[in-house]
């Protein structure tokens, strides 16, 4: 480290400091303070999930305790009331603490409660977005895409200010973390951060126009009768003009509630629509064995087995059927995992149709 104010007589030398340990403002400071935590937590008897390392948790006489963290940030959460009660007193005797209250804002997320359930939103988020870019008072419209146009890299295109679309299109990429609607779009669109051009640029202002005709859009988490863990997969094929790539989706419902979702460019060219359908079957399951491990480490039981749905029969067939296909070997890897999950019964494939 560059030796601080007051010692002159170092830096005319050209010394530097040796630190002992880290302080604020380094690189690996975030690390060593959650390295930090996560020791003092688990003196508290705290396990640290498996399937989330930022997730502790702690079961006592049938009740849990969950603290999520985000750098300094931290969530409480659970049944055992008297637990996080003790929790907080340990914490505050450990560091320096403020607490919040009631969960009402978190990372730009705002989180509001009623007798029908929990509502995440980033309305703020989304008016400075606006607020930002000028866009304020924009016309609204209906769709983040245009359906009849086709975004793909332009040689000789004239460039736009590359750091200015790629500071929005990050900001993007974070609104969609309540917003699944934008998810598709925001996907799009990042594939150009490299050499963004006008109509890209167009593309990105969309978005914004999108979001002008509903900021306060988010998600509900609401109580109902249903304990099953399902996820629907779906996959253009050959949708990028450019590579020719698939492009894979899905979204995951626990208990009838949406809680993860994905628009991704599959990494291979697909030789079929089954092919691409299989490939997002694929990552399907290795969402669903996620969130099946987050549910054992918390002993909450499920309805089971888990539900895959797909509207592609002949991806479910190649799944289904165990015997190699000449048509399937440059996604064997896949597909010997994925029949290797459906032999343990874990979950079952649903034909359905997506319009």
């Amino acid at each position: 480290m560059e030796a601080p104010p007051g010692f002159d007589e170092l830096k005319k030398d050209g010394r530097v400091c040796k630190l002992k340990k880290s302080i604020y403002g380094l690189k690996q400071s975030p690390r060593a303070w959650f390295e930090r935590f996560t020791r003092t937590v688990k003196q508290c008897g705290y396990t640290q999930a498996h399937s989330d390392h930022t997730m502790f948790y702690k079961h006592n006489h049938g009740k849990i305790a969950i603290l999520i963290v985000y750098v300094d940030d931290i969530v409480m959460t659970g049944d055992g009331i008297v637990e996080l009660e003790s929790l907080k007193n340990f914490l505050s005797n450990q560091f320096e603490v403020k607490y919040l209250g009631q969960l009402k804002y978190f990372l730009g997320m705002e989180v509001a409660r009623s007798s029908k359930g929990i509502v995440i939103s980033q309305r703020k988020y989304v008016l400075d977005l606006l607020k930002e870019t000028g866009l304020l008072g924009c016309k609204p419209v209906a769709t983040p895409v245009d359906p009849n146009q086709k975004l793909e890299k332009l040689d000789g295109a004239e460039a736009v200010d590359k750091n200015r679309y790629q500071k929005l299109v990050g900001k993007l990429i974070y609104l969609a973390h309540t917003r699944p609607d934008i998810a598709f779009a925001v996907s799009l669109v990042s594939q150009f951060m490299h050499c963004p051009s006008e109509k890209h640029s167009k593309a990105v202002h969309r978005i914004l126009h999108y979001l002008k005709g509903s900021p306060g859009k988010g998600i509900m988490f609401s109580k109902n009768g249903s304990r099953r863990v399902e996820i629907f997969t779906d996959a253009d094929w050959g949708g990028s003009s450019t590579d020719r790539r698939s492009t894979t989706g899905y979204c995951s419902f626990v208990w009838g509630n949406l809680v993860t979702w994905r628009s991704k460019k599959q990494p291979v060219v697909s030789r079929s629509s089954a092919e691409s359908e299989f490939r997002a079957m694929a990552q399907g399951v290795c969402e669903l064995l996620w969130l099946r491990k987050i549910l054992e480490e918390l002993k909450v039981e499920g309805d089971k087995p888990m539900r895959l749905y797909c509207d592609n029969k002949s991806a479910i067939n190649i799944a289904l059927n165990p015997v190699q296909h000449d048509r399937d070997k440059t996604c064997r890897n896949r597909s010997t995992f994925h029949q290797g999950e459906t032999g343990k019964r874990r979950y079952l494939h649903t034909l359905c149709s997506i319009i």
